[in-house]
């Protein structure tokens, strides 16, 4: 069992987006909620429902392609920080992905936000995962 929420979540969509999956099912937590909202918000997701099962949350996720092979919208996804090494950056340290054109997705002490938010705000925190 794996208790990083956020490898679980960024695993889960990774491999649907690979199979070319249209929905993917994903344990909602705090945590989880906060990174498909910003995934959402940045249009790399069509939609999510949520839902209660056996007592427990979950997240249906839509992913979101385009053109008739489907062509997925995420072209990789890959998590930076884990439970065993930590990745913190401060403000001035925080990585542009692809020139701007990616996010990257911080924990900060004002919640989950992406390194534009976090620029704006000028504050740092631990780096989650890169998307582009």
């Amino acid at each position: 069992m794996n208790n990083d929420a956020t490898s679980t979540t960024i695993t889960a969509i990774r491999n649907a987006n690979t199979r070319r999956k249209a929905m993917t099912r994903i344990p909602a937590t705090r945590m989880t909620k906060s990174i498909i909202k910003i995934l959402l918000e940045e249009g790399f997701l069509k939609s999510v429902v949520e839902h209660k099962e056996n007592g427990k949350n979950f997240s249906d996720v839509r992913l979101k392609y385009f053109g008739k092979k489907k062509e997925p919208y995420i072209a990789a996804i890959r998590c930076i920080s884990k439970p065993g090494l930590r990745i913190y950056s401060d403000r001035q340290r925080i990585p542009k992905i692809l020139g701007g054109m990616g996010i990257t997705i911080l924990s900060t002490s004002r919640g989950l936000i992406t390194d534009r938010e976090a620029r704006r705000r000028k504050i740092g925190g631990e780096i989650l995962c890169h998307i582009w």
